[in-house]
């Protein structure tokens, strides 16, 4: 028996639905990322049952203080005589300041960082905590 051949149709490869997948995962990852400050020291904030769970807004000023007294604002390590003119800087444009003190820090640090807040001018200075597990 003779049977005829037919003729092959060229395999194309359709890459438009892969794309249009790619593109939408895209968006869905940009869209469901979280931003979160990125913390210079390493601070384990106190637990507070009543704080709020919400994260600070990523335009207010972050002052860092760690259990070993190192301290840091917006992401710059400083020393604590550089920390009132740092805070000088940024009291001027009037973002709220949100301080994350370490939960072992003594707390003289605490009100020491809050006292040169307030001597800097700044207003609107909020604690950082984190709710219970």
């Amino acid at each position: 028996m003779n049977f005829r051949q037919r003729a092959r149709e060229p395999l194309e490869l359709n890459l438009i639905p892969l794309i249009d997948v790619v593109f939408m995962l895209l968006i869905f990852f940009m869209l469901t990322t979280t931003f979160v400050h990125d913390r210079t020291l390493k601070v384990d904030l106190p637990v507070s049952e009543s704080g709020s769970s919400e994260r600070a807004e990523l335009e207010n000023h972050v002052i860092e203080l760690d259990a070993r007294g190192e301290i840091a604002v917006d992401g710059r390590r400083v020393s604590e005589q550089e920390l009132g003119g740092v805070l000088a800087k940024i009291a001027d444009d009037g973002r709220p300041v949100v301080l994350w003190a370490d939960a072992q820090v003594v707390n003289q640090r605490v009100v020491t960082v809050l006292d040169q807040a307030r001597r800097a001018g700044i207003d609107k200075i909020g604690m950082g905590t984190t709710p219970p597990r």
